[in-house]
C-alpha cells in the first residue's frame, strides 16, 4: 500500500463525502444541466465550467449555471425574472439527472479498496453530501457503495449543508460517536471548513473538485492521492 494518512487507532467511525470523493460525477452533471438548459433554450456549458461549481448543493449549482450561462450571452435578467427561470430549471432538472444518475459517472480507483479496510477495522461508515438525498441514494446503489454505509444523509437531511458544521454533528449523533474520535474524508473546503468546525478531524482527497482550487492549500489533516491510502497503524 502507497504511503498515506494513518488513522489513529482511538477513532471510532469515518464520515466519507460523495461526489468528488468516491464518485467522479461531473459527467452526470454535465449531461443533465445541459438537458436541462436545452429545455429553457438556453447555450450549453462546458464541464470545466460546472467543476468549478460543484460542492454546495444542487440549488447553488443550479443558480450558478444559469448566471454564468446567461452572462456568457450578455443577459442580466432582474432578480424576479431569475426567480422564475430557476422556478423551471429546478424540475427539470431533477428529472433529467434521476433519469441519467450514475450513467456518465465512475467509482474512483482506490474507493473500494479504501472503504473495505475501514470497514475490516471496525470503523463505523456514514455518508454526507451535499447532494439530494434523493440523488445520493440510488448513485450509491448503481455504484456499489451503499453497503458500506450505516446512515446516508443528503443535503436536504438537515437544517444547512456543509460547510456548516450542523450536518457534521448530527451525522455523528446518528451514529453515536464523538466528533473528536470521527474522521471526515472530503475533496474540498465545505468538507474541512465543516469539520473543523463541528471538532472532526479531516482529511482530502487531492482529485476532488474543490471549487477549481488545490486540495493541499486547504486546512485540513492530511491528503491522500486514493482512499486506499488512509492506512491504519501498524500493531
Amino acid at each position: 500500500m502507497r504511503p498515506g494518512f494513518v488513522i489513529p487507532a482511538a477513532f471510532d467511525a469515518a464520515i466519507i463525502d460523495l461526489d468528488g470523493t468516491m464518485v467522479d460525477t461531473l459527467g452526470d452533471f454535465a449531461e443533465a444541466l445541459n438537458r436541462m438548459l436545452r429545455d429553457l433554450e438556453l447555450p450549453p456549458i462546458e464541464a470545466q465550467q460546472i467543476e468549478r461549481m460543484v460542492g454546495k448543493g444542487s440549488e447553488h449549482l443550479l443558480r450558478s449555471v444559469l448566471n454564468h450561462v446567461l452572462a456568457q450571452a450578455g443577459q442580466a435578467p432582474k432578480a424576479m425574472e431569475m426567480e422564475a427561470l430557476y422556478a423551471r430549471a429546478w424540475p427539470s432538472y431533477q428529472r433529467h439527472y434521476l433519469a441519467i444518475n450514475g450513467q456518465f459517472a465512475s467509482v474512483y480507483p482506490g474507493v473500494v479498496q479504501g472503504l473495505r479496510a475501514l470497514r475490516a477495522a471496525g470503523l463505523r461508515l456514514a455518508c454526507l453530501t451535499n447532494k439530494p438525498t434523493a440523488f445520493a441514494l440510488p448513485l450509491l446503489r448503481a455504484k456499489g457503495l451503499d453497503g458500506f454505509f450505516e446512515q446516508v444523509f443528503g443535503g436536504d437531511a438537515f437544517e444547512r449543508k456543509k460547510p456548516d458544521p450542523l450536518p457534521l454533528r448530527k451525522t455523528c449523533e446518528a451514529l453515536g460517536t464523538l466528533t473528536a474520535r470521527t474522521l471526515m474524508v472530503g475533496d474540498s473546503s465545505n468538507d474541512a471548513q465543516a469539520a473543523r468546525a463541528a471538532g472532526c478531524p479531516v482529511v482530502l482527497v487531492t482529485y476532488g473538485y474543490n471549487h477549481g482550487q488545490p486540495a493541499r492549500a486547504v486546512d485540513a489533516d492530511g491528503w491522500v492521492d486514493a482512499l486506499d491510502e488512509l492506512v491504519l497503524p501498524a500493531a
